[in-house]
C-alpha cells in the first residue's frame, strides 16, 4: 500500500502555490508515494478579493481540490503551506485547523508526520515565527513534527536573498508582492516534500 502524503495549503496571490507545487513533485520522487494536494476554504469576501487583484491571481490555482476535515484522515502525513500573517499563519489555515477537534479528541492524527512550509513579504517578516507557532498545533495533535535539515545545504546560500529555514522552506514575495520563489527556494521545497516523504514512508513499513 502506497504512502498517502496531503499537501494542503491557502495562497492569495501564488506565491505559497508555488511552493506547495515543489512540495508535491518532491514528495511524488519518492517511490510508493500517493500526494494529493488540497488548498484551504476561502474566507476573504469576493468583492474584497477582487480589489485586491487576489481574485485574478486565485484563478491559476481555482482547479485545486478543497480540503475537508474528514479526509484527513485518509492520509499518513501532511505537509501544510501558509503565508505568513504579523508571523502567524492566516486565518483559512487556523479556521481549517479549528475544526479539527473530534479528530484531535480521538486521536486519528497522533503519530503522522507533519511539516510546514510559508511565504512572507519580506526577508525578515516572520518565516520561522509562522513555522514554529505552527509546529505547536502539530504536536497538540500528536503528529511526529518533520523540518529540513542542513544537509539541504542550500538554504546557507549567502550570495543572493533567498527564504529556506530549518524548520521548513519558505520564500520572500517581496513588499508589492512582485517577486516569486526562486529556484533556490523551489530546490529546498522540493527537497522538503521528499523527505518528510521518506520518513513517513520509513513509519509506515
Amino acid at each position: 500500500m502506497p504512502t498517502r502524503i496531503q499537501v494542503i495549503f491557502y495562497s492569495m496571490y501564488g506565491h505559497t502555490y508555488r511552493l506547495a507545487e515543489a512540495v508535491v513533485a518532491g514528495a511524488r520522487a519518492v517511490t510508493d508515494t500517493e500526494v494529493s494536494l488540497f488548498q484551504t476554504p476561502e474566507l476573504v469576501p469576493d468583492d474584497i478579493l477582487e480589489q485586491s487583484g487576489a481574485a485574478e491571481a486565485r484563478r491559476a490555482f481555482a482547479h485545486i481540490p478543497t480540503i475537508t476535515i474528514d479526509l484527513l484522515t485518509e492520509a499518513d502525513a501532511y505537509i501544510f503551506g501558509t503565508p505568513t500573517r504579523f508571523g502567524n499563519m492566516c486565518a483559512q489555515m487556523r479556521n481549517f485547523l479549528d475544526q479539527t477537534g473530534p479528530l484531535w479528541t480521538q486521536g486519528v492524527l497522533e503519530n503522522k508526520v507533519g511539516s510546514v512550509f510559508t511565504s512572507t513579504g519580506t526577508q525578515h517578516g516572520g518565516q520561522e515565527t509562522t513555522i514554529t507557532s505552527f509546529h505547536s498545533t502539530l504536536l497538540h495533535l500528536g503528529m511526529i513534527v518533520v523540518g529540513v535539515p542542513y544537509s539541504e545545504q542550500r538554504q546557507m546560500l549567502m550570495s543572493e536573498i533567498t527564504g529556506g529555514t530549518p524548520y521548513g522552506a519558505s520564500t520572500i514575495s517581496g513588499p508589492d508582492g512582485s517577486r516569486f520563489p526562486s529556484e533556490n527556494e523551489l530546490t529546498i521545497a522540493r527537497y522538503q516534500g521528499r523527505h518528510v516523504a521518506e520518513i513517513a514512508k520509513k513509519l509506515c513499513s
